[in-house]
């Protein structure tokens, strides 16, 4: 292990941990409120690891949904993983023993902290990729359990504690534009989202939006790959 690796990857997590464990720890106070324990609050940020999911997740859990509804609604949050992903196939790819971490762990923040392609000259861009992963998922869990904590010994109110996800992409995508010359990526989330909901409806949109961003980011890579 390069030590030297691992804390430039702590250095470049510090921006994401101020808002995850913040974050983690609504989700905990959340969790804690639909009657579900510190145990609970670590099972899911440990093994399932879906910020906004895992919001989402308390009231299908505790409102008894079917497998099939639960299912559904995880494919439709988390739909917005296949388009941006599909620009980290080309860095991950060799990534080796590290691979199937780097793919369950990469949620939004991380992916705008290793987007930009940047990895220490020295050392495995690979193991850097990891521990900027893994340091995130560390400050998801720890402020999820230090919420659910929180949640058993004082009392607070979840009511908007749900936009607090909503906040964050919006950091996030704020920081991704202002750290990359490449906007095409964005401009096409936002056109697409905003001409599905033109078309759709509010209640309708998000499917159709995911789809045709996908379709669209695949073939502008398939047009780059051609022209390089």
């Amino acid at each position: 292990m390069n030590k030297s690796v691992v804390k430039q990857a702590f250095y470049k997590s510090l921006p994401v941990m101020a808002g995850y464990v913040v974050l983690g720890i609504g989700f905990g106070i959340l969790l804690r409120s639909a009657g579900y324990g510190v145990l609970w609050a670590f099972a899911m940020s440990a093994f399932i690891y879906a910020g906004s999911m895992q919001y989402v997740g308390v009231g299908l859990i505790s409102g008894g949904a079917s497998i099939l509804t639960t299912a559904f609604t995880t494919v439709m949050v988390n739909a917005r993983h296949l388009f941006y992903s599909i620009s980290m196939i080309d860095r991950y790819k060799n990534a080796g023993k590290y691979k199937p971490y780097l793919i369950f762990a990469l949620t939004d923040e991380t992916y705008s902290l290793l987007s930009d392609g940047h990895a220490p000259a020295e050392g495995d861009p690979n193991q850097y990729r990891f521990f900027v992963s893994l340091f995130d998922q560390c400050y998801w869990v720890t402020g999820s359990v230090l919420g659910s904590l929180l949640g058993a010994v004082l009392p607070f109110s979840t009511a908007g504690i749900e936009f607090s996800m909503t906040a964050l992409f919006i950091a996030s995508f704020t920081e991704q534009w202002l750290n990359t010359h490449d906007h095409v990526p964005a401009l096409t989330g936002l056109v697409g989202t905003l001409l599905c909901l033109v078309v759709f409806g509010p209640e309708r949109f998000l499917i159709p939006a995911m789809l045709l961003i996908t379709l669209a980011l695949t073939l502008l890579r398939k047009r780059e790959e051609r022209t390089i």
